[in-house]
């Protein structure tokens, strides 16, 4: 990690990072990278937030969509990762496209 690393988060667990702007990442298996969320402020766009760095839950769930490596291709659609993440665990949805689809596994350590 470098000190640019350093200057944009801080390690408040070795499973979540805090962010400028009220926001949290926690690191997502199925999709191999990191999920950002906003846990301060009010309204739309703010997940609750357990305040519990070693086992957070956060709700709602957690719908990200990105273009996956056959996103685009053959009309193959964005893929998708849903979750809830519950006292330190990650209960990925159906409607995933990645294989953790229906699978609950531990909230994975940074590296």
């Amino acid at each position: 990690m470098t000190d640019d690393d350093k200057r944009w988060f801080e390690q408040i667990s070795p499973k979540l990072r805090k962010l400028d702007g009220g926001r949290m990442m926690f690191w997502c298996p199925g999709c191999d990278g990191a999920h950002m969320i906003r846990v301060e402020g009010a309204g739309p766009g703010c997940w609750g937030y357990n305040d519990n760095p070693e086992a957070p839950t956060f709700t709602p769930s957690v719908l990200v969509t990105y273009n996956g490596p056959n996103a685009g291709i053959d009309g193959a659609p964005p893929a998708v990762c849903h979750s809830f993440v519950t006292d330190g665990r990650i209960q990925f949805l159906g409607d995933c496209t990645h294989t953790f689809a229906g699978q609950t596994v531990d909230l994975a350590d940074f590296d």
